[in-house]
């Protein structure tokens, strides 16, 4: 199908050139929330943050990244499931795999891989959200507005794109869960030509956000931000 044809060819790709294109494309079939796939992207980048990308299969950490992540989001994963989604993503319309030598040999590396990820994380699963933070700045800064103008622009669907976006990057890492929602909700505000209502009347007009987080600074908010923008010249682009 056309559909088939624009999916990532990951036998073919360099090696974890398309790793968490991969987590998220599996996370989807999975039916995950879009919170646990980007805590599976955070553990793979923590992973090979102090691992050798060289010593391991890409696809086998991506898929025990995601069965971690959905112990650490209470939305367990079954390792079955697991196993045929990536199989089924390496293998282009290949069936679910029989309850052979195969699906065996994935399972039992899956199933080691993820204590390795566990193990190398010091089974610590607490990762704060951005999600969490997004949400309730949203939920605030909705107050603000006149509905009418709230409702035209969409800047939640936005800031929410940018965020599971940024999780493409290993550079999520460097920043706390809190100033990386705030500048996902920036960078919407600025894409989309809305301003924080009254916020020009302030004597700093980055201080709408101060109300959220006391301790962000301008310039790392800009920081961020490029950082953000940075995702979307990666070839390939993330699903």
């Amino acid at each position: 199908s056309r559909r088939e044809r624009r999916l990532p060819d990951y036998r073919s790709a360099p090696s974890h050139s398309l790793a968490t294109n991969f987590i998220f494309e599996c996370g989807i079939k999975l039916g995950l929330q879009p919170a646990t796939v980007a805590t599976a992207a955070i553990f793979y980048h923590k992973f090979f943050k102090e691992a050798d990308k060289n010593d391991y299969d890409c696809y086998v950490i991506c898929t025990a990244c995601l069965c971690a992540a959905g112990k650490s989001r209470d939305e367990p994963v079954r390792l079955r499931d697991a196993v045929n989604v990536a199989h089924n993503s390496i293998n282009r319309g290949a069936g679910p795999l029989e309850l052979g030598d195969e699906y065996w040999s994935w399972r039992g590396a899956v199933a080691q891989a993820e204590l390795l990820v566990l193990r190398l994380l010091g089974f610590n699963l607490d990762t704060p959200s951005p999600h969490r933070y997004l949400l309730h700045y949203l939920r605030t800064l909705q107050e603000w507005f006149p509905p009418s103008q709230w409702r035209s622009a969409p800047i939640a669907r936005t800031a929410m794109a940018f965020l599971q976006d940024f999780h493409h990057s290993p550079s999520i890492l460097e920043y706390r869960a809190p100033h990386v929602a705030v500048a996902c909700l920036t960078l919407a505000l600025h894409v989309l030509g809305v301003s924080v209502p009254l916020a020009s009347t302030l004597d700093d007009d980055a201080a709408w956000y101060s109300v959220f987080t006391k301790d962000l600074q301008k310039e790392k908010n800009w920081e961020i931000m490029e950082k953000i923008m940075q995702v979307y010249s990666r070839e390939p682009e993330p699903i």
